[in-house]
């Protein structure tokens, strides 16, 4: 038997019955939810920037890709360009691979899963490039929706087999690739696009044409020094990226500005609150915790504007350091409204599907995003001079 063949016979052997997490985590969420909530809620549009359709990304933990994507959309509607739909799964395979040598190379000491953050897809645009929707689907077999299951439990097995190894062989990253292959189709070396002939490179350069590093993630911890980088310790953060280090009111700070300057932003958020209704697209911060409400108050928890707790760092940082904010989910933030009260919201866009009340897309309180938020990523010239100043950039 070859090498080839015996990884993926091991990895056969680590394959297990399995239920995606974000599938759990939506399916939590639409439990969570008012009937007719959408009529308690009056919103007048402050800012509303251009985005692109809304997608679902099925059964697979690439909300990071989704949503990466979808920035990168934004920004080339921001440039005055055409915006095209990128490859969510072209991303999100290449970045598997990148995952696969760090997994390896660590001796299996890291997390594993379809898991990433927004920064990398700008690493893996940087590095592999890029290539339109039409071109590379990821949807094999009669397939109309992702769906990774089965190929996770293989590509785990199949790093996890190599790593507890005791000397590495030299084509482990050929089985790989070959088992992405066949869940996911071949990447065509070039393609036609408008009548034209790319490759994955040129496509980027040509087409998409962002630069990655023109791009800068910031977070908000209180242990962290202030204004300065920090590696951000999650486990879906592979790479060991760095992040700005910004004040919690500083967050949203960015955000505004960057909105009244033309430029949307990637978020990475904790949407594991029951003050999270995915059905009834509202996020905040309920004044009352929802442990101490009583049946009635629950129900009514989204059925309009509620009053909110004031969150500080000592409470933000806490909440990350005992499990209760986590890393579960990547969106886009693309605009700004107001309810009936005059408090603000931030619009987002989601990428599971068009099914809820707002068809997509969801309202987000600035005490939630506060709050909640594991990380931003933005243009850097979304940052005021002063911040720019700040962060040394």
């Amino acid at each position: 038997m070859n090498w080839s063949k015996s990884i993926l016979f091991a990895a056969a052997l680590f394959a297990t019955t399995s239920t995606f997490a974000q599938d759990n985590l939506i399916n939590a969420l639409k439990g969570n939810a008012s009937d007719n909530s959408k009529e308690g809620f009056r919103f007048t549009e402050v800012i509303n920037l251009g985005n692109t359709s809304i997608k679902d990304q099925g059964s697979s933990g690439t909300c990071w890709s989704y949503s990466g994507n979808s920035f990168l959309e934004s920004e080339m509607i921001r440039m005055g360009k055409k915006p095209v739909d990128i490859s969510q799964i072209y991303t999100a395979r290449n970045t598997y691979i990148e995952k696969a040598k760090n997994f390896v190379r660590l001796h299996g000491d890291q997390a594993q899963g379809d898991g990433g953050q927004l920064h990398d897809v700008l690493t893996i645009f940087k590095k592999y490039g890029a290539v339109p929707y039409e071109a590379y689907t990821g949807l094999t077999n009669g397939q109309t929706r992702n769906n990774f299951g089965e190929m996770g439990t293989v590509l785990q097995g199949i790093t996890k087999t190599v790593a507890s190894s005791k000397k590495p062989g030299a084509h482990w990253l050929d089985a790989f690739t070959a088992a992405m292959d066949s869940y996911l189709g071949k990447v065509p070396e070039s393609f036609q696009y408008n009548g034209k002939t790319y490759t994955p490179r040129t496509f980027a350069d040509q087409v998409v044409g962002i630069n990655p590093d023109d791009y800068v993630g910031i977070s908000s911890f209180k242990e962290h020094e202030l204004y300065k980088p920090f590696v951000l310790l999650i486990p879906d953060n592979w790479s060991f990226e760095s992040f700005y280090n910004v004040k919690i009111n500083d967050l949203t700070d960015i955000i505004d500005q960057a909105l009244e300057k033309g430029y949307t932003v990637a978020w990475a958020t904790d949407v594991s609150e029951k003050s999270f209704s995915w059905k009834n697209g509202i996020a905040y911060v309920p004044e009352k915790p929802v442990e101490q409400m009583n049946q009635q108050e629950l129900n009514n928890m989204f059925n309009g504007p509620k009053p909110e707790a004031k969150i500080t760092e000592e409470q933000r940082q806490e909440a990350f350091d005992n499990y209760t904010t986590t890393d579960d989910h990547g969106m886009h933030i693309t605009g700004l409204v107001k309810d009936q009260n005059g408090k603000e919201y931030y619009i987002v866009k989601n990428s599971w599907g068009s099914t809820n009340d707002y068809k997509g897309y969801m309202y987000a309180t600035k005490e939630f995003v506060r709050y909640k938020t594991i990380s931003l990523l933005l243009h850097k010239k979304a940052l005021t001079k002063e911040m720019s100043k700040n962060l040394g950039i």
